[in-house]
């Protein structure tokens, strides 16, 4: 059955025709039923991937798409990108478990994102948005290119290039380790020292910077100019002169490790120091 689109003036209600992406099948039927507890709201489709969900989206032309961020094969900034292109007429509400400081790294012109596990009233704050940008964007609601558009796009093309694993050094081998369990990084001499909870190496990297290009910038921070730490593995943080900190690390040697006085503020808004 047909349902009412938001009129251009946006005298009278109307229902939301909304998809819900998901690889989670029970995060998908929670954002259904939270959306249906809302009320004005229709759930006219939903996809467990990137893949699938261009294909119901395409089929039912929603107003609005629920995306989840990080999904097998295409991930939602993919899923986003396509709908760009295409000059698709829908808003987005990003659904993501990444921490607000990931979020604001991917930062777009979406109508709003919510945190997993998603909260009622916060679901009907962001379903509120969604209408009001509608009903000031018709009659057209296309979905189109603008600075943040634009850098999210060049956000995606270099998360494209990030490893997974690299490759360390240790005596006469090349250890293979996941880049989720460097501690930390740091140069000296041109030497590049890369520590894990169990072992240290060097890296064929001929710079920090071409290393710290293929990590999660979400979660590997330049601390100082010699130093690249994994924010998940600080173990402390120990007040040092001139209100700058050391980071003791999670390593085998519990590591001090010193942030830059440009650092120093961004360390405080992180941990709320």
């Amino acid at each position: 059955m047909n349902t009412e689109r938001v009129p251009a003036n946006g005298d009278a209600p109307a229902m939301l025709r909304a998809v819900v992406v998901d690889d989670e099948q029970l995060a998908r039927e929670e954002l259904c039923y939270l959306l249906g507890r809302i009320g004005g709201v229709q759930v006219v489709g939903q996809a467990a991937d990137g893949l699938e969900a261009l294909d119901v989206i395409a089929d039912q032309t929603p107003d609005v798409v629920m995306l989840d961020i990080q999904m097998p094969g295409l991930t939602g900034f993919e899923v986003a990108r396509r709908l760009v292109e295409n000059g698709a007429e829908l808003q987005l509400v990003f659904v993501t478990a990444f921490d607000r400081h990931a979020i604001e790294a991917f930062e777009i012109n979406a109508v709003d994102y919510l945190l997993k596990p998603v909260e009622s009233e916060r679901l009907g704050t962001a379903v509120d948005r969604v209408r009001r940008r509608i009903q000031t964007d018709r009659p057209s609601a296309r979905l189109e290119p603008s600075a943040d558009i634009g850098r999210l796009l060049k956000l995606i093309d270099a998360r494209q290039d990030v490893r997974e694993q690299l490759a360390i050094k240790v005596s006469d081998r090349f250890l293979l380790v996941h880049a989720d369990e460097v501690v930390h990084a740091s140069v000296e001499d041109d030497l590049i020292t890369v520590v894990t909870n169990s072992l240290s190496g060097t890296s064929n990297y001929r710079t920090l910077d071409e290393l710290q290009a293929r990590l999660d910038p979400a979660i590997f921070w330049r601390v100082h100019r010699s130093h690249l730490v994994n924010i998940n593995k600080i173990k402390e943080i120990v007040p040092w002169f001139s209100r700058n900190y050391l980071l003791k690390m999670k390593d085998a040697k519990g590591t001090e490790i010193p942030v830059s006085r440009s650092q120093t503020k961004r360390l405080r808004e992180y941990l709320r120091l």
